[in-house]
């Protein structure tokens, strides 16, 4: 069913019936209320959707958008009506997803996003109703709310004394010291590097500029002014230490693609040519002038030497690179043998669990593990609740608890 869209002061009437009339760009979170498939008259409150939108981060109305738009396909292949939608068809719609595979926190989500755009219509929100709920409650009951943990990247790999045990398995100590000396290999080493000390995500790491990094009281240490960070809408900022490890991969790495301001973490592109050896051809005195000159295949060339070239891009890197770049810099590591206590088949089971989320997970254990308090360990790392931090560290406080203690006594 399309809609039909018209201008009334600061409000966009959407009718179930005739064709779009007010153009508006794709990526307003009004246009995608105008695809939906509307069952009777909604009204768009175009300064209400305004105030929202700047309220919100680029990420959430991303994700508002993607879970809309997916609501709304669903209802047109079942025969449903999304605005307003009615119980049964959210209940059915999150059954629907989590048979399809979707995780209990994914559907929540998916609630969560049809009853913003309800309460944003002024329709009344059908996901309060009991039948949502319990559904919801059934699913989360049958397949359980635990969500998948990205697999830590500690520093010195899985060790239990972090000051005195040597590196072991995946660590980051390893990774760093495998990364080359060459343009991609110190872009590589300064994104870890930084990467493990602030524990930033994907986002916010690939978000760093070269004004970000202000003066600490050790001279050989830097500090990164955080902007803006997930648990921060408001821009109140936040502030991480950049340790003289990390001070030393950046300067190499700036210093090698010219960086003067901008996005710190860049795409480099790779251009290889191959040696030429060198070709003896003909002296131009002895062809004759009935012959097609033809220079290039007549003079002698001399030998071309195999070359590598860089261009590092102007352009932050997207956020989705970087849990392929570690798992990039991690399967170089093992090649140059730089991960000796591991075999191929180990890499394999660790490479599946390896994320852009890998470095923040590993700083969190590193930190238990250190003795740092659970307050300090949210500080670090900028959590407003205790959750995930002690969701991270649950295996680590099984080990390190009374049964734990007790078990290394009686050996």
């Amino acid at each position: 069913m399309s809609t039909e869209t018209v201008r009334a002061g600061h409000e966009t009437a959407v009718a179930a019936s005739g064709a779009v009339a007010v153009v508006r760009a794709p990526d307003d979170l009004a246009w995608t209320v105008v695809q939906m498939r509307a069952g009777e008259r909604v009204v768009i409150n175009d300064d209400l959707f305004a105030a929202f939108q700047a309220a919100s981060s680029p990420h959430s109305l991303r994700a508002l958008k993607s879970d809309l738009a997916a609501f709304d396909l669903w209802c047109r292949r079942t025969d449903r009506i999304a605005l307003p939608a009615t119980p049964e068809v959210v209940a059915d719609y999150l059954d629907a997803r989590a048979g399809q595979g979707g995780k209990p926190a994914s559907l929540g989500r998916y609630k969560a996003s049809i009853a913003k755009i309800h309460q944003l219509l002024d329709l009344k929100d059908p996901t309060q109703a009991e039948l949502v709920k319990l559904r919801l409650r059934a699913i989360r009951r049958e397949k359980g709310t635990a969500q998948a943990q990205a697999r830590p990247l500690r520093f010195k790999g899985p060790v239990r004394d972090v000051e005195r045990d040597a590196p072991r398995g995946l660590n980051v100590r390893a990774l760093l010291e495998a990364c080359g000396d060459d343009v991609p290999g110190l872009r590589d080493r300064a994104l870890l590097s930084v990467a493990y000390d602030t524990g930033l995500r994907a986002s916010e790491l690939v978000a760093i500029t070269a004004e970000d990094i202000v003066d600490a009281l050790d001279p050989e240490a830097r500090l990164l002014a955080i902007a803006r960070h997930k648990g921060d809408q408001e821009g109140e900022g936040a502030t991480a230490y950049l340790s003289p490890r990390s001070v030393r991969a950046l300067s190499a790495w700036i210093e090698a693609a010219d960086i003067n301001g901008g996005p710190i973490f860049r795409r480099v592109q790779v251009r290889r040519y191959k040696a030429r050896p060198a070709v003896k051809g003909r002296s131009i005195d002895s062809i004759s002038g009935r012959e097609t000159w033809d220079l290039r295949k007549t003079l002698s060339k001399p030998a071309v030497k195999a070359r590598v070239e860089y261009d590092v891009g102007a352009a932050a890197l997207h956020p989705g690179s970087i849990g392929p770049i570690w798992r990039a810099i991690i399967q170089r590591a093992f090649d140059r043998g730089a991960l000796g206590d591991l075999t191929a088949d180990d890499l394999a089971g660790l490479l599946k669990g390896i994320s852009a989320h890998s470095t923040r997970v590993g700083l969190n254990q590193d930190l238990f593990v250190a003795g740092e308090d659970l307050a300090g360990i949210m500080d670090a790392l900028r959590w407003k609740s205790p959750r995930m931090p002690l969701a991270y560290n649950r295996n680590l406080a099984a080990e390190a608890g009374a049964v734990g203690r007790l078990a290394r006594k009686l050996e």
